[in-house]
């Protein structure tokens, strides 16, 4: 004897729903101001809204957020470093940031431009909808 009723646990359409991935929605971004623009975006622009908040927030610092959340480019401020490492560490980051969303396969052709104190970096995301290229994204200042 079961605590459940038998229709509930014969019934396995609740898996197929778990495992499906719903196209991703986000609320637009002026990515120039920073300001919402009040229009929902979906598919590769929603994609392109998540990796611009994601490169933005500080990692671990904020309880609202998992610990899988946010970036962790503060660790590159005023350390010291070469630019090679910088520029080795900004690409690390990166990928460990963004590869947690399940939409994101994979991230190609990364570059870095550091300018004086400020980081900028450019790559293309490759999704399960088609490949978006993200660039001069300024990270931080580093140094």
């Amino acid at each position: 004897m079961s605590l459940f009723p038998a229709y509930i646990e014969n019934d396995d359409s609740w898996k197929l729903r778990a495992n499906e991935k719903k196209t991703p929605k986000e609320y637009e971004i002026d990515f120039k101001t920073g300001q919402l623009t009040g229009k929902i975006v979906e598919g590769l622009e929603a994609i392109k809204v998540w990796i611009w908040l994601t490169l933005q927030v500080a990692r671990y610092r904020y309880h609202i957020y998992t610990w899988d959340y946010g970036s962790e480019f503060e660790d590159l401020i005023g350390q010291g470093y070469t630019d090679e490492h910088i520029e080795a560490e900004a690409h690390r980051m990166t990928e460990d940031c963004l590869l947690i969303n399940e939409h994101i396969q994979s991230i190609s052709d990364f570059s870095t431009n550091l300018n004086g104190s400020k980081l900028q970096i450019s790559f293309t995301v490759n999704t399960i909808y088609g490949n978006l290229n993200i660039e001069n994204i300024a990270i931080a200042s580093a140094g």
